[in-house]
């Protein structure tokens, strides 16, 4: 059996003037990926998503796929409201747009002045909502599985005597069909698995249960693919891996098809499904770092110190889970001071900030948005063509270093590690781990680290 050590170094480093006793633990790590590099956005992206597609690469490049954008913050700071402001936005500017709700909060309706229920109801032109409840989203799963059972026989029809309806919801579910009501619309993991019974959508705005519920929704397709690869090992080289794996892959493969996917199992091997599950799972994840796809702003209660530091820590966070950070907006009121305001802008640069007025009820949506600064409508406005956005991983290859923007993090709080021969490095904060893969120039052991203005600075040896 292959076996890998962990080194765990630590380092003393007088060269950080704030702290000369500054200590760093390192545990590191290493793999194939790509760099993060400037991006540069198409605005024409954001349309309907077709409803077939073909194989080709050349076709898979043309799909245009539904932007998703969701709003991160300390609970009280305005996500919900910054959420609902932000549809009225979008689809005052034309854009058919859908708000999805995951929590029995009442804020949006309230706002909107529209019950909102679980399925899609017309608020206003071009703005639609829809509820999520954990309770009703997984009984058609079930349904799919148990359909999918009958052609396959795996259970020998014990499925077939599940009652959904008194099933309830077990912690942890709440985030894992977030993840299969948002892939509907949003088209993230699959070309061609599309649920046409469902409109069409140019920006969905999510509003999750929580802020830490939305960070591992974001990083779940990126972490899913480790727990692939050993699933895939138990599968191919243990005895009970190979006597079950065939079955569970075409009961899985089965149940994706009864979507609209053709089934892969009819007469291909089980490495293909494996193969195309790993695929889905690399669309879902690198759909999070391409801003045409997916927008992350973090939301803050400008008068609330507190507010404002979880804001970014927050952000921090989000880097972490692996989230291209679009911008972090903060509500102002009346008696807010310009210069705390500008202070606050400082502390996030070099994250674009803009500033949102605080609802009164009920609000008056036009006057609201006619009001709104350049800064805001360009933060929440869809990138446009030749746009770049803020690398938080920079390579130096002449100096052999590599820089991480980790916001809202003190020194003592990050971890490194190190595995697999230097050529990859993993870093550990915030409840959230991130392989960072060193291109062939830079790979080796690490020689030294400083945290510098926010940043992390890693020196190879």
């Amino acid at each position: 059996m292959a076996s890998f050590t962990c080194s765990y170094i630590h380092f003393s480093f007088s060269s950080i003037q704030r702290n000369p006793n500054f200590n760093f633990s390192l545990p590191i790590i290493f793999s194939k990926r790509r760099e993060y590099k400037l991006i540069q956005i198409n605005a024409s992206a954001l349309s309907n998503a077709p409803s077939s597609s073909s194989s080709s690469s050349k076709d898979q490049s043309d799909i245009k796929v539904t932007k998703l954008v969701t709003f991160l913050g300390k609970g009280g700071s305005g996500k919900t409201t910054s959420s609902v402001l932000a549809a009225q936005h979008y689809a005052m500017a034309g854009l058919n747009t859908c708000l999805v709700i995951h929590s029995q909060d009442p804020t949006a309706e309230i706002l909107l002045d529209c019950k909102i229920g679980t399925s899609p109801i017309k608020c206003n032109k071009n703005l639609s909502a829809v509820r999520l409840e954990t309770t009703k989203m997984l009984l058609e799963p079930l349904s799919q599985l148990k359909q999918a059972d009958a052609r396959v026989n795996l259970t020998q029809g014990v499925l077939e005597g599940v009652i959904g309806e008194e099933l309830g919801v077990l912690p942890g579910m709440d985030s894992i069909f977030s993840v299969i009501a948002l892939a509907r619309h949003v088209w993230f993991f699959s070309n061609v698995n599309h649920d046409k019974k469902n409109e069409n959508f140019d920006i969905v705005v999510y509003d999750g249960i929580s802020t830490e519920e939305t960070l591992r929704l974001i990083n779940a397709a990126s972490r899913a693919k480790l727990y692939l690869k050993y699933l895939r090992n138990i599968a191919d080289k243990t005895d009970i891996g190979r006597l079950a794996g065939p079955s569970l892959l075409r009961l899985v493969d089965e149940a994706m098809s009864l979507r609209g996917r053709t089934s892969q199992f009819n007469g291909t091997l089980s490495a293909e499904i494996w193969d195309s599950l790993e695929k889905i799972l690399e669309r879902g994840s690198s759909a999070f770092t391409e801003p045409s796809k997916f927008g992350c702003y973090i939301v803050m209660d400008l008068n609330s110190e507190i507010s404002v530091k979880s804001a970014l820590r927050y952000c921090g966070c989000a880097i972490q889970a692996g989230a291209q950070v679009s911008g972090a907006l903060g509500v102002a009121y009346q008696h807010s001071s310009a210069e705390s305001v500008k202070e606050i802008q400082r502390n996030f640069s070099p994250i674009p900030f803009a500033s949102i007025p605080h609802l009164g009820l009920p609000p008056d949506w036009d006057a609201m948005l006619n009001t709104l600064s350049e800064d805001t409508r360009n933060l929440l406005s869809p990138p446009t063509h030749g746009s770049s956005c803020l690398s938080p991983v920079q390579f130096d290859l002449a100096r052999k270093s590599i820089t991480l923007f980790m916001p809202g993090f003190d020194k003592s709080e990050i971890k490194l590690f190190q595995y697999r021969g230097g050529s990859e490095l993993l870093i550990e904060a915030g409840d959230q781990r991130r392989v960072i893969y060193l291109p062939p120039k830079i790979q080796g052991r690490v020689g030294g680290a400083k945290f510098v203005d926010s940043s992390l600075i890693i020196t190879m040896k």
